[in-house]
């Protein structure tokens, strides 16, 4: 594998590997997972160079924090972690709303620190916005933690272009986590703008279509019921025959590059821009190596036309997630 080129992941921040590693799947949404081998694939990706890992409060209800402090025991100085926040869950596991008030940050951030086995967070997020709390004093609040030197840095995740300008205002925002994949597009027309013009990064994550856009891409009989993806409109009937053929067009496409389609669909990711770092969500070791091989893979113009229109996103079926929780997406709100 040649020597992969940092990526930027804003003006504020240091350079980063090109690819990060999502850690939610090793805990929680994506049915029973391994958890030694969870670990393997944490210093897997350390021993590879790995810089970048995403995790979040709510993701098994600290059980992924605590999952990452132990693969990088005695590390962490390589490391550059990313938490999200604000998620209320139920004893059930379900999603029960959201909470970014001053004090609940507080203590969100206390238990985080805790459960990470660290005195510092290198970028700290709200995982949505809070419907009830101006985004001012939610940023306002991260800012004191910034001076008291609890986070390093400020991020947001799902946010729109107008909160992301009002955030911007009251302190520097480093990196915007959003769904972005040849499947997912829709941040390029206002969002994405704002990125490149206030000096924001990205953190890209679902660049493999939730496990559509793979060789192994799951049918809605094999998925557990603990696993999101069994709600998902892009998994159900129709609307899964219709992206799974989408997959095989991009497929031949891989297959004439020598590569495979969740290989192509990342360094198409890589490919859109030098501040954008993908978030790969590999449990297995095995997944880890498919995806850092990608790193190799260079795209002409004439091999990203094709790919683009193998997969074209006007013609994936379905929303990236069910109607109830596309509503709470302030990324998804447009400008007038």
């Amino acid at each position: 594998m040649t020597t992969p080129t940092p990526r930027l992941l804003s003006t504020l921040a240091p350079a980063q590997f090109p690819l990060g590693l999502g850690c939610m799947g090793m805990s929680d949404l994506y049915g029973a997972a391994d958890r030694n081998e969870g670990l393997a694939t944490i210093r897997a990706a350390l021993d590879a160079g790995v810089t970048l890992f995403d995790t979040g409060d709510f993701y098994g209800m600290g059980h992924n924090e605590t999952l990452l402090a132990e693969g990088l025991q005695g590390r962490r100085d390589k490391a550059y972690i990313q938490v999200k926040f604000g998620a209320l869950r139920g004893p059930d596991g379900a999603f029960v709303g959201f909470d970014t008030r001053p004090a609940a940050i507080k203590n969100f951030l206390a238990y985080t620190l805790k459960r990470l086995n660290t005195d510092y967070i290198d970028l700290y997020q709200p995982a949505r916005l809070d419907p009830n709390v101006p985004i001012e004093d939610t940023v306002g609040t991260i800012a004191d933690l910034v001076k008291a030197g609890y986070i390093r840095h400020i991020g947001l995740s799902e946010m729109g272009a107008a909160t992301i300008r009002r955030a911007h205002a009251v302190h520097p925002i480093t990196a915007l986590q959003m769904e972005y994949s040849l499947m997912t597009r829709s941040i390029e027309a206002e969002i994405l703008p704002v990125l490149t013009e206030l000096g924001i990064g990205l953190t890209a994550y679902g660049v493999l279509g939730r496990g559509l856009i793979s060789s192994t891409s799951p049918g809605i009989g094999g998925l557990a019921p603990n696993d999101f993806r069994s709600h998902s409109p892009r998994f159900q009937g129709e609307n899964l025959a219709r992206n799974r053929e989408l997959v095989d067009h991009l497929a031949e496409v891989a297959q004439e590059l020598g590569a495979t389609v969740a290989q192509v669909a990342i360094a198409w990711v890589l490919s859109r821009g030098p501040t954008i770092v993908p978030l790969i969500g590999a449990r297995k070791r095995v997944r880890l190596q498919e995806s850092l091989e990608a790193l190799s893979l260079k795209l002409t113009p004439a091999d990203l036309a094709r790919i683009e229109a193998a997969l074209p996103a006007d013609a994936v079926a379905g929303t990236r997630y069910a109607p109830a929780q596309m509503q709470m997406l302030d990324s998804e709100r447009r400008v007038a």
